[in-house]
C-alpha cells in the first residue's frame, strides 16, 4: 500500500491536468478584467476554446456526480443568456415593461416596430454569454482531472495567490503595474484591474493555505509556519490595496482559515500538555494582530484609512434608489445581461452626472434580478441553497481528503458570495475559474469514499 502511495503521487499529470494548468496561467495573465473591451478578454476566451477543443480531441466529456451541480447551474446560466438573444414579434416585445421609450423613438422616427430580442443591449447579452466558455472549459478539464491531482492543483492555485501579492507589494512600493491586457488604474490590484477583486483573491488564499498544510490529515510540519507567513503575506497586502470590502473579507477568511487549522493542531499537539494548544491559537492571533498594528502604524493601511473616512460621493449608495427603481421598472423579465452600464446612464439623474461612469450595481445580487428578472433569481436561489445545504454536509463531515476540498470549497464561495453584496467579482475570469473550482470540490463530498477508491479517472455519471 505505501508503495502505492508514492508510485499515485509521482504519476506524471493527466492531459486534462496539463490543460487546466495552461489555461490558470493565461487568466492569471489576462484574466484580471471584466469589461468586455479589454483585449484580455479575447486571450482568455481563445486560450478556453483551444484547450476545450483538444480536450474533446482527446475523448467524450464525462462529468461526475462531483460536476453535476455546477454544471445545472452553468446551462441554466446559458439558456438566459442564449434565449434573451432569440428575436420576439412586436406584438410580443412591446408588451414587455420598461421598453416604452424605445416603442417612441420608433415612431418619431417613422420606422415600423422591428423584431427584437427580451435582451435591450443585445450585443452585451451576447458578450455575457461568450464570457462562459471560460468557466465551462475549467468544469470539463476537472471532470476528468484524476483526484490525486487535486492536491497540485490547491498548490497551483495558492501559487498564484502569492504570485499576485507579490505583483501587489510591487506596485505599492512604486514599480510598474500597468497591464497592457487589462483596464488598469493605477490601483494596487496586482494582475486585477480591481482592487477589490484582488483582495477577494487575497482573502481566498488565506483559506487556501491552511488547507495545504492539512491535506489529507497529514501532520503539518514545516508547513505551519509557511502557512503563517503567507497569511501574513496575504493580510498585509490586503491592507495596501486600499480595498475597504476587502478588509472585511480578510477577517472572515483568518477567522475560516481558523476553523481549517483547528482540528488538525489539536491532533498533532495531542502529546503536548494541554495549555500548548491555546497558546500557540493566541500567540498565532496575537502576532497577524501586531503585524497589522505596525502597518496601521507606519501609514501602509490604505484599506483601514478609506474605512475610516466617510466617502460623500460613493456611488454606490447614491446610486441604489436608481437601480431599485430599475428593477421595478423591468421587472419579472429583466432587461438582458450586461446592459446596465448603459441602461443606468439612461435612468441617471442630474443629481448624479458626474465626469466617471457608473458600470455595474456594484451589487451582483440587484444586477442579476435587474438583468434576468424572475428566471434569474429562481436560478440564483437554487445555486444558493445547493450551496448552503452541501456546505452543511461538509462542514459535519470527518473525512480527511474530500471533507477538507468541500469544507475549502465552500469557504472559497462563502467569499464570494460576500464579495458581490457591495461589488461584482464573478464577472471576472480569474474568479470565474477559482468559482468553478470551488464547486466541483463542494459537490465532491457527496460521496465520501469515493476519493479514496478512485485514484484514475472519475466514476461517470453521464457523457455528452
Amino acid at each position: 500500500m505505501h508503495m502505492h502511495r508514492l508510485t499515485v503521487g509521482r504519476a506524471k499529470p493527466s492531459w486534462a491536468m496539463v490543460l487546466l494548468l495552461i489555461l490558470l496561467v493565461t487568466l492569471w495573465i489576462a484574466g484580471g478584467g471584466s469589461r468586455a473591451n479589454v483585449p484580455g478578454q479575447a486571450v482568455v476566451r481563445a486560450i478556453s476554446t483551444l484547450c476545450l477543443v483538444l480536450f474533446c480531441l482527446t475523448g467524450p466529456l464525462v462529468f461526475d456526480t462531483r460536476t453535476r451541480p455546477a454544471m445545472i447551474v452553468l446551462i441554466a446560466s446559458g439558456l438566459i443568456a442564449l434565449l434573451q438573444l432569440v428575436p420576439l414579434p412586436p406584438v410580443v416585445w412591446t408588451t414587455l415593461p420598461g421598453r416604452a421609450p424605445f416603442l417612441t423613438a420608433a415612431r418619431l422616427a417613422g420606422e415600423p416596430q422591428p423584431w427584437r430580442p427580451l435582451a435591450i443591449v443585445p450585443s452585451m447579452t451576447l458578450n455575457a454569454l461568450l464570457s462562459l466558455i471560460v468557466p465551462f472549459t475549467v468544469l470539463c478539464l476537472m471532470a476528468r482531472i484524476h483526484r490525486r491531482e487535486d492536491s497540485l492543483l490547491i498548490k497551483t492555485l495558492l501559487g498564484f495567490v502569492l504570485v499576485s501579492a507579490l505583483a501587489g507589494l510591487l506596485q505599492f512600493s512604486g514599480g510598474a503595474s500597468n497591464n497592457p491586457l487589462l483596464n488598469g488604474v493605477g490601483e494596487i490590484s496586482g494582475n486585477f484591474a480591481n482592487h477589490n477583486h484582488f483582495a477577494l483573491l487575497l482573502a481566498i488564499g488565506c483559506v487556501l493555505a491552511p488547507a495545504w498544510a492539512f491535506w489529507d490529515g497529514r501532520q503539518s510540519g514545516w508547513r505551519a509556519p509557511v502557512v503563517l507567513g503567507l497569511i501574513l503575506v496575504f493580510t498585509l497586502t490586503i491592507l495596501a490595496s486600499g480595498s475597504r470590502a476587502g478588509t472585511a473579507l480578510g477577517m472572515i477568511a483568518l477567522g475560516l482559515a481558523l476553523l481549517f487549522a483547528w482540528r488538525p493542531l489539536r491532533r498533532t499537539l495531542t502529546r503536548y500538555p494541554r495549555w500548548v494548544f491555546p497558546a500557540l491559537i493566541v500567540g498565532t492571533i496575537a502576532l497577524v494582530a501586531l503585524a497589522v498594528a505596525l502597518s496601521v502604524a507606519n501609514d501602509r493601511a490604505m484599506s483601514i484609512d478609506r474605512a475610516m473616512t466617510v466617502d460623500v460621493h460613493d456611488m454606490r449608495s447614491k446610486g441604489l434608489p436608481v437601480v431599485l427603481r430599475m428593477i421595478h421598472e423591468y421587472f419579472p423579465v429583466g432587461a438582458g445581461l450586461g446592459g446596465f452600464d448603459p441602461l443606468f446612464r439612461m435612468h441617471e439623474p442630474f443629481t448624479l452626472l458626474k465626469p466617471t461612469y457608473f458600470n455595474h450595481a456594484h451589487n451582483d445580487f440587484l444586477e442579476i434580478v435587474l438583468d434576468t428578472g424572475v428566471v434569474g433569481v429562481i436560478t440564483l436561489l437554487a445555486a444558493i441553497t445547493w450551496w448552503l445545504m452541501a456546505s452543511l454536509r461538509a462542514w459535519r463531515s470527518v473525512g480527511d481528503r474530500e471533507g477538507t476540498l468541500a469544507r475549502l470549497g465552500s469557504a472559497m464561495l462563502l467569499l464570494v458570495l460576500l464579495a458581490s453584496i457591495v461589488d461584482y467579482p464573478a464577472r471576472t475570469p480569474i474568479i470565474m475559474a477559482v468559482m468553478t473550482i470551488a464547486a466541483v470540490w463542494l459537490g465532491g463530498q457527496t460521496s465520501p469514499h469515493q476519493g479514496t477508491k478512485d485514484e484514475t479517472l472519475p466514476q461517470s455519471s453521464g457523457v455528452v
